[in-house]
């Protein structure tokens, strides 16, 4: 049991990381917009999902290939899958424990990802702050009485 907690701990730091890395190249590539997502409690395919806009294709895919190569340096897995690199519209990069999404603003504003993913899982790394310490909350929000059952007032609808 311990060594089950310690790997899940390990893995923690390791996706942070590499999270934090993915900002600091796309801080670096002058993405705009950048929006982190903790998708931890939320599913089992990644921790994190980034998404930052380009202001040109030429730019996405810069940032796009910017990102895989700063990610073979380090010696990390290449990553598992990079999408859309030949329009440069939106360009997905899949790093196993962290999902980057690079798009053109009118891409990004159509599709609206940031409205898919309720604002509980938003996060601004902040790097004073030791991000392993953070409790995820149950992005039932509003929805949800405080036992977590959902609220059938607050759904919004005009249902009685």
């Amino acid at each position: 049991m311990q060594n089950a907690t310690m790997a899940r701990e390990a893995q923690a730091v390791e996706s942070t990381g590499l999270r934090d890395l993915c900002v600091d190249v796309l801080e670096d590539a002058k993405a705009q917009d950048i929006e982190v997502f903790d998708l931890r409690k939320r599913n089992t395919y990644a921790d994190f999902m980034v998404l930052a806009s380009g202001s040109s294709s030429r730019q996405v895919k810069a940032m796009a290939e910017r990102l895989t190569l700063k990610v073979k340096q380090t010696g990390l897995a290449a990553p598992l899958g990079v999408e859309g690199q030949e329009s440069g519209e939106w360009v997905l990069v899949d790093l196993a424990d962290v999902v980057v999404h690079l798009m053109l603003p009118a891409t990004r504003a159509f599709y609206n990802l940031e409205k898919l993913w309720s604002a509980t899982t938003l996060q601004r790394p902040d790097p004073t702050i030791d991000s392993s310490a953070d409790e995820p909350r149950d992005g039932l929000g509003d929805f949800a009485d405080d036992d977590g059952v959902p609220n059938k007032t607050n759904r919004g609808s005009n249902e009685p």
